[in-house]
């Protein structure tokens, strides 16, 4: 068997469902959850291992952080056989509804990113497959988390987000900013979009979970917001939804 360029894999790793968290450093603490888990390896920004839930075999892969790491990652693995992918992540809130430490589902994202379009053109949605997407639901419920499910914002430029003002193209940001404000948009983050268009291409499902860290529209209201400081929840959220759905 050949491994896979960029992700250092092979058909070996015999997994249908993969947890996608972006940072390298979360993988391990996933795979603590999970039962004879094993360190597969790490290659760039792709840490891997394998463990199982409820006697079925689940991958844990990080993608680093954008598009481009995410859609290269996802290929590779769609490639290998994997069919299910479940991103976990951090997000910072946009509606006001939305506190540091909820749980945000996206049913879609807005392509505010450049991968996605060497995929589809602008008027295709980037959206989740509905089945996952409900077993995530189904899962905050089931661990009593305050969740909000709807459309979140990808980005490829984490400054580009927080620091408009010191962009020459400082006013096209701020426009568009309060658009995705108006329009109810629940939270920003960077790799969504992109997951959610490959696997639509590809004919594989998608879904992603996300841990609010803290929501910079509500201070700007005067309305109480801490930063969260917790353990990712998303994790949780994720592990339980593989759980429902390995038992339908």
């Amino acid at each position: 068997m050949s491994k896979k360029y960029h992700i250092d894999l092979d058909e070996s790793i015999n997994c249908e469902t993969v947890l996608l968290p972006g940072d390298p450093g979360r993988v391990e603490k996933i795979a603590a959850k999970l039962e004879q888990a094993e360190f597969l390896g790490q290659h760039r920004e792709y840490t891997t291992w394998r463990g199982k839930l409820e006697g079925k075999n689940l991958l844990v892969m990080s993608t680093g952080m954008g598009g481009p790491s995410t859609a290269i990652g996802v290929e590779e693995l769609i490639q290998l056989g994997v069919k299910n992918f479940i991103r976990i992540g951090t997000c910072g809130g946009m509606d006001l509804e939305v506190k540091g430490g909820d749980i945000v589902i996206a049913q879609a994202a807005i392509r505010r990113e450049g991968t996605s379009r060497e995929y589809l053109p602008l008027e295709f949605p980037a959206v989740a497959n509905l089945e996952l997407t409900n077993a995530l639901v189904k899962a905050a419920e089931n661990l009593n988390l305050p969740y909000h499910v709807g459309v979140v914002h990808c980005k490829d430029s984490f400054y580009g987000q927080h620091s408009p003002e010191t962009m020459p193209v400082a006013q096209q940001l701020l426009t568009e900013w309060e658009s995705w404000l108006r329009a109810h948009t629940l939270a920003s983050e960077m790799e969504s979009s992109a997951l959610f268009s490959v696997c639509q291409v590809r004919g594989v499902k998608a879904a992603c979970v996300l841990q609010t860290i803290w929501n910079q529209e509500r201070e700007k209201e005067g309305l109480v917001e801490e930063k969260y400081t917790g353990p990712n929840q998303g994790i949780d959220v994720a592990l339980e939804a593989v759980k429902l759905l390995q038992q339908a």
